[in-house]
């Protein structure tokens, strides 16, 4: 066992998200959303290396050495994955871990609304998990995921950095790459998927111009294409996706997402004040025929109306996910004004004046 095994250990017996570990200070856990220190002595630099290099590869170490961060895998059987990243900094060696549940929950477990759900039963095109940092849509895409694995008789090919859920094998065959082990770049990953008579890819994150373009290019040529992007909600997604490319190729890039999306899940987690625990607020952008013309014609701005017209499809705004968690007394009048779009909605539900003068 791994010394560094007890510190992953108490992870979990404290449904910790995250673990901190950085030369010159105690190791910090994340628990719903805060930052704790644990008791235990203050790390020394060359300590704190010798521990993380017992479960880092020889290949992976070489990548940091000379690139001074690294992202790496790591699985304690029994108890759960972590995706772990590496790095330096002023006072020597960094680690910071993300708990991966070896279990997978579905849809219903989770939560979700049905219309997510039914977004794993697509013949093709692109769907997007998105989010800030730390907002679970890896979960949410593994739900996803697990659905379309149970429902179907398909090749679900999974490409990340690292592989975080791992999907065994039920009605399809899954397979999954990571990158910098099994394959380059995610772009190259991509390339290669359609030489390897995938259904469905799930591209673990889309990071590059490229990587986007070829990740359209698979959702337009038949295939079902899952891929998260760090957008705070689903309209910025379409204009992030738009904008990364150059502006001479706009209009045609806009064309052909308008063709390849189906839909957009932009979610936002909360702290639940009635249990311990958290909850996420869902926006979700379904991608008919009138939303398909404001992607094309360039009218993003319109989405939200779109939305707030749309429930029939299943569509809703963050606000009123939020809204809805709010009237259920599950998360704070203040939680919810931090995260809304439409401040004026929520200032009703504040204690006191808000503390971000920005909004004002």
């Amino acid at each position: 066992m791994a010394q560094i095994d007890a510190f992953f250990k108490l992870m979990n017996e404290q449904g910790a998200s995250d673990l901190h570990m950085v030369s010159g200070q105690q190791p910090i856990l994340r628990i719903r959303g805060e930052m704790e220190r644990v008791k235990f002595k203050v790390l020394d630099n060359d300590e704190l290396k010798a521990m993380l290099y017992e479960i880092v590869s020889e290949e992976k170490v070489k990548v940091f050495e000379e690139t001074g961060d690294v992202d790496f895998g790591y699985e304690i059987p029994g108890l759960a994955r972590y995706r772990g990243n590496l790095f330096m900094q002023k006072y020597g060696i960094g680690a910071v871990f993300r708990e991966i549940p070896s279990n997978i929950l579905g849809c219903e477990q989770l939560g979700l609304p049905q219309v997510v759900s039914q977004l794993a039963t697509l013949p093709k095109g692109m769907v997007l998990v998105t989010g800030p940092t730390g907002s679970g849509k890896s979960t949410t895409l593994a739900a996803i995921v697990d659905q379309a694995n149970k429902l179907r008789k398909d090749h679900i090919l999974t490409i990340e950095d690292p592989i975080e859920f791992v999907h065994k094998s039920q009605n399809c065959i899954v397979n999954h790459r990571e990158v910098g082990l099994h394959t380059q770049s995610f772009s190259a990953a991509l390339r290669g998927a359609l030489r390897e008579d995938p259904d469905i890819i799930m591209v673990g994150e889309m990071r590059d111009l490229e990587t986007i373009s070829l990740a359209m290019e698979a959702a337009m040529t038949g295939h079902l294409v899952f891929g998260t992007l760090h957008t705070l909600n689903a309209n910025k997604t379409v204009d992030r996706i738009i904008e990364i490319f150059p502006s001479s190729q706009q209009a045609q890039v806009r064309s052909t997402l308008a063709d390849a999306l189906k839909a957009v899940v932009s979610q936002t987690l909360f702290k639940r004040v009635d249990i311990k625990g958290r909850c996420a607020a869902l926006e979700i952008l379904i991608c008919t025929p009138a939303v398909r013309n404001l992607i094309r014609e360039g009218k993003t701005y319109q989405i939200p109306s779109a939305m707030q017209t749309g429930k029939k499809f299943g569509m809703q705004t963050l606000d009123d996910a939020i809204m809805e968690l709010i009237k259920k007394g599950w998360i704070s009048g203040d939680d919810a004004y931090i995260n809304c779009i439409d401040k004026s909605k929520f200032v009703q539900f504040l204690k006191k004046p808000p503390t971000d003068f920005t909004d004002a």
